[in-house]
């Protein structure tokens, strides 16, 4: 484990972290009492659009907060063991398409529909997820705030996802929670062993299925305009 390398990767990342965050266009979605949601009042084109970004740029935060946390807290030997071992992701039994010919197949209301399962069913597990990473007595502070932004984001693009549902479908009155399936369990106390691992499956699931949030949506913009030249 270079931990040299890794400070130096703590140090770009550290720099470079406000410029990213300016390039986050807010999505306003959240309706305050006796308030207009700001996401009714813009197209439904640069609505998807703004979706399409966060997702990006969760799935992009996904990445990094693995390879950091990967690059600290396991050991070369362990990661060989996760790969082999292939781990279930805790949404694996929700009914989304896992393959690309799925994916193909299903229409725009179930892609939209599949983002909303897969963004509501991780909301819960990154919460758990930030409160266990203070324990680590090591964890650094941007890896604690990386997973705190995805959190929010998180939260933002659901907000973002519902509204388009609405736009799109024009289904006013859609019940928006997945989450209460109870697909995540975890334990008040585990070992500090067991955590380490736990929280490396759960941020490698969380990077799978981030990227296919990004990658639902981006189907969707694509069938909004060349529908019949999607990959």
């Amino acid at each position: 484990m270079n931990m040299m390398a890794v400070k130096q990767r703590s140090a770009w990342a550290v720099l470079l972290w406000p410029c990213m965050l300016t390039m986050s266009i807010p999505l306003d979605c959240k309706e305050e009492p006796g308030s207009v949601s700001h996401c009714n009042s813009i197209s439904q084109e640069k609505l998807l659009d703004r979706v399409i970004q966060h997702a990006e740029l969760i799935y992009h935060v996904s990445e990094e907060s693995f390879s950091m946390f990967e690059e600290m807290f396991i050991p070369f030997p362990l990661r060989l063991q996760r790969n082999q071992a292939g781990y279930a992701c805790i949404t694996k039994t929700l009914p989304i398409p896992s393959s690309k010919s799925e994916t193909q197949q299903i229409s725009d209301k179930w892609l939209l529909h599949s983002v909303l399962m897969l963004v509501q069913s991780w909301v819960e597990p990154l919460v758990y997820l930030q409160t266990t990473l203070e324990r680590y007595d090591d964890a650094p502070d941007m890896l604690l705030n990386k997973t705190k932004w995805m959190s929010e984001k998180l939260i933002s693009l659901e907000q973002g996802v519902v509204v388009l549902i609405k736009k799109m479908l024009d289904e006013g009155t859609l019940t928006t929670t997945y989450s209460d399936q109870g697909i995540f369990q975890h334990d008040a106390q585990p070992e500090m062993l067991e955590s380490i691992l736990r929280d490396y499956t759960l941020l490698g699931c969380f990077k799978k299925d981030a990227h296919k949030m990004e990658a639902f949506l981006k189907l969707l913009k694509c069938r909004q305009t060349d529908k019949y030249n999607c990959a």
